[in-house]
């Protein structure tokens, strides 16, 4: 009978060895060489998986919003450790005196320090500016930020009589009230003790307001300005004889807008559709 070499064993011998080491064990009790498994990417940290899922929120918001409410969050940022509130507020003998412009917008920006009214304000002002340019206002984005220049001259006309020094919470409830009036039939539901339909949400806000021990002037303020956009631009030009009086300006449109298709565009003939090669022309060209 013929004999395996020394050091290699038989051909059953050695079959046996590859059925044992796919096993992960080795002949005559020795370690074998075990299988591994294709490695996989590292699996994300809960710290990770909230970062990017804020980054996808964030980067998913439209423009104007995501916009507003990065200035209003970088401004509350900028009084925790650069700035004070008295460089920010609304003092019309500063603006027009000192030629402070700057507090022109930024008594819109500051909502008061980290707490539960900022926060408060943060998610109204998110939510129902968001809504807006993602709703009535989708696809015109200069209506929106025409809205937004509208409602903040008529709230610094106010300001310029009133001791005013803050009016970003009343530009929240001016678009809270625009929103509620194009949504009338929404049911809403507040912290689970009220159910209203949306037309009494800046109502709703304003009552909380005042339990909270704050005064309702902004609350008011921005109701009157809201109502006063929404006549203008919904209710006006649907009467008898009424018209559109609030109109977009047009450098306004050539910034945010994308420009409209002339339909009296002709293509030049390489240009059609028909004209163009085909997949199966793609395949054939050489690389």
């Amino acid at each position: 009978m013929r004999r395996a070499p020394i050091g290699r064993p038989s051909p059953p011998v050695a079959s046996g060895l590859a059925e044992r080491r796919s096993r992960g064990r080795g002949f005559g009790g020795a370690r074998g060489v075990l299988l591994k498994a294709p490695r996989r990417g590292r699996a994300l940290s809960p710290c990770a998986m909230a970062y990017q899922g804020l980054a996808q929120e964030y980067l998913g918001m439209p423009a104007v919003t995501r916009a507003y409410t990065t200035a209003c969050v970088l401004t509350t940022a900028a009084v925790l450790e650069f700035i004070t509130p008295f460089q920010l507020y609304f003092n019309p003998d500063l603006i027009f005196r000192k030629l402070q412009i700057w507090r022109l917008i930024t008594n819109f920006l500051f909502f008061g320090p980290l707490g539960f009214s900022f926060f408060f304000n943060m998610i109204f002002l998110y939510r129902y500016c968001r809504m807006l340019e993602e709703g009535s206002f989708r696809g015109r984005t200069a209506d929106f930020v025409f809205m937004f220049l509208f409602g903040g001259f008529l709230m610094t006309l106010f300001g310029l009589f009133a001791s005013l020094f803050f009016l970003g919470q009343a530009f929240t409830i001016m678009l809270v009230y625009v929103w509620s009036r194009r949504n009338p039939y929404i049911r809403m539901n507040f912290f689970g003790l009220l159910n209203f339909q949306a037309p009494f949400l800046p109502w709703v806000l304003m009552g909380f307001s005042l339990l909270l021990g704050n005064s309702i002037i902004i609350d008011l303020l921005g109701i009157a300005v809201g109502h006063i956009y929404y006549f203008l631009e919904d209710v006006f030009p649907n009467q008898p004889g009424g018209k559109k009086l609030l109109l977009t300006p047009s450098f306004l449109k050539m910034v945010f807008d994308t420009p409209e298709e002339d339909p009296n565009y002709n293509p030049l003939p390489e240009d059609l559709p028909e004209n163009q090669p085909g997949d199966q022309d793609q395949q054939q060209r050489p690389l």
